[in-house]
């Protein structure tokens, strides 16, 4: 049963009577209210060199990594506000599992209909701060020779299901769906063809998918969870069309016009037009039916409350009180050099010169102790006497630094010390005061980091929240759990069990465990805040450093 409710000057849509009984209320590829870390595979890592460890073969010349996951300024601005794209709050429980799914919205209609300016209005009144915007332009299929022909003379139907890779865009969209990271083809409408760089797009809360045949593809709308069909006057839809078409797209008024009467309005006669059967609510005049939008916000903001996440930090303090160290902590054996520096850096004495000169000394240690645990493999060698040893080396493709700033940073320099040519990412996560939560706020990770070795550091684990969203971040994009690696100078127990309950196979090393936290969240005895004592400075309110310089 459908019930079609009407508001005033004609705002009306159609909705399924489910929908009407639900009071109704989150990427794009990397930014808008969309939270949407975007970057091409060509863009350079600014200021990160790789670097190659002793134990990995050489692959190749030393050249600098790209960047993985690069900011754009925000996509999306109102007349009252710019929505940043910054602040991703957790997407996963303490125990490390993602939570339900993100919610998607299905945007259907016909060419130049006003589904991205309906898009763009529901971000806006959302007001959420991570929102994936996904635009089925992007999924427009590698045309061969024969038909790049004819799209040049506007003979290729672009319109119809088949130019269009719905095994490529069901994929994404899953992926998507589950949290996850994705990488989204660039398709160029000069050239009808695919870019070279392709962006990634982190996964969301709230994802909006839009697009002419958004609803003409079966497995396509099993991971719709609202559909909305955008219905705009046939006349007006032509005139949007060539506009655009010519002024942004470069075509002439011939072609287009050529274009429509051929491929786009049979088009949508027989394929879009159809799928409004199965719509949950038709839009009439897209982004001015204001009744409309209201309701399909209101929707989505009820829905995001059943599934909000409820992220309590003071559940980890008491998770796992009396429990034993977990087996995949190693801690480097306290010997009397350990133990004098560590007492030289707790000391609130000491000079900023002596707690960063035994600070970076313990670092190396540690590093050096970390790589103990890589796995080797032997290879036979010849010594300049002519003779064969037997040595051991890197079972893998290679290793790969990601420090969690800001404290995390001061291990890098070890690091390249020990490891020559190895690559660098970087992650940021910020304490939001409203909610006591970490939120995700800035990634950087070399490209291909799927089969690499990761070796996370940060200075001090106390909670573990930084490092257990860190550890996330590295499994969404396909990093293997076992092959993670968090180093730290300082860690407190309810960090060690809190990141060991929820990623059993990650590796944990340290120079010492601290017994107790605060009941603001510091390690001790500790050490104090470490990236304030090592960089002279007074850490912004806001760090979500998972030393101890926590704020909530």
């Amino acid at each position: 049963m459908r019930i079609r409710t009407f508001a005033p000057q004609n705002m009306a849509m159609t909705m399924s009577q489910t929908d009407v009984e639900v009071q109704q209320k989150e990427e794009g590829d990397e930014d808008d209210h969309s939270m949407s870390r975007s970057d091409s595979s060509e863009d350079s890592l600014d200021g990160l060199m790789e670097h190659r460890c002793p134990l990995t073969p050489s692959l190749s010349p030393r050249k600098r990594s790209t960047s993985q996951s690069k900011t754009e300024p925000p996509l999306l601005r109102t007349n009252k506000r710019t929505i940043y794209t910054a602040g991703r709050p957790p997407w996963y429980n303490v125990t490390g599992t993602t939570f339900k799914e993100a919610f998607v919205i299905g945007l259907c209609g016909g060419s130049a209909s006003g589904k991205t300016t309906v898009a763009n209005k529901i971000i806006e009144a959302l007001d959420v701060p991570w929102v994936v915007l996904l635009s089925m332009d992007s999924f427009y299929k590698v045309l061969n020779k024969e038909e790049q022909e004819l799209a040049a003379k506007n003979e290729y139907n672009f319109d119809h299901p088949d130019a269009f890779d719905f095994e490529l865009l069901v994929t994404v969209l899953r992926k998507l769906k589950k949290g996850k990271s994705i990488k989204v083809p660039v398709y160029d409408f000069t050239t009808h063809n695919r870019r070279k760089e392709w962006k990634t797009v982190y996964g969301a809360n709230v994802v909006i998918f839009e697009g002419i045949l958004a609803f003409a593809n079966k497995e396509l709308l099993k991971l719709l969870d609202m559909k909305v069909f955008v219905d705009t006057d046939s006349d007006i839809r032509l005139v949007r069309r060539l506009k655009r078409d010519i002024t942004v797209r470069g075509r002439d008024i011939a072609g287009v016009i050529k274009q429509y009467n051929k491929f786009v309005k049979p088009a949508f006669e027989q394929y879009i037009e159809p799928t409004v059967q199965v719509a949950d609510i038709v839009v009439p005049r897209g982004g001015e039916n204001f009744v409309a939008l209201d309701l399909i916000v209101q929707h989505v903001h009820s829905q995001l409350e059943t599934r909000k996440l409820r992220w309590d930090i003071s559940a980890l303090a008491s998770a796992h009180q009396g429990q034993p160290l977990p087996k995949t902590l190693s801690v480097m054996e306290s010997t009397p050099q350990v133990r004098g520096m560590h007492t030289i850096i707790r000391n609130k004495e000491t000079s900023r010169d002596e707690f960063i000169f035994y600070s970076k000394r313990l670092m190396r240690l540690l590093i050096e102790h970390a790589l103990s645990f890589l796995p080797l493999k032997p290879v036979s060698v010849e010594t300049p006497q002519g003779t064969v040893y037997e040595g051991k080396r890197l079972s893998g493709k290679r290793i790969t630094g990601v420090s969690i700033l800001r404290a995390g940073e001061t291990m890098e320099q070890a690091l390249m010390a020990v490891c020559k040519d190895i690559r660098l990412g970087k992650i940021l996560i910020q304490t939001n005061h409203d909610t006591g939560e970490p939120e995700l706020h800035y990634l950087r990770l070399p490209k291909d980091i799927s089969e690499d070795y990761v070796i996370l550091m940060d200075s001090t684990v106390s909670t573990g929240a930084a490092a257990l969203m860190a550890v996330r971040v590295l499994l969404d994009h396909d990093v293997q759990e076992d092959k993670i690696f968090l180093l730290s100078l300082l860690m407190a127990e309810m960090g060690v069990h809190s990141v060991a309950y929820a990623f059993p196979k990650v590796r944990i090393i340290t120079t010492a465990v601290d017994k107790k936290v605060s009941d603001e969240f510091h390690i001790i005895p500790g050490i104090g805040n470490f990236g304030d004592r090592y960089f002279g400075t007074d850490a912004p309110s806001d760090w979500y450093e998972s030393d101890e310089g926590m704020d909530y």
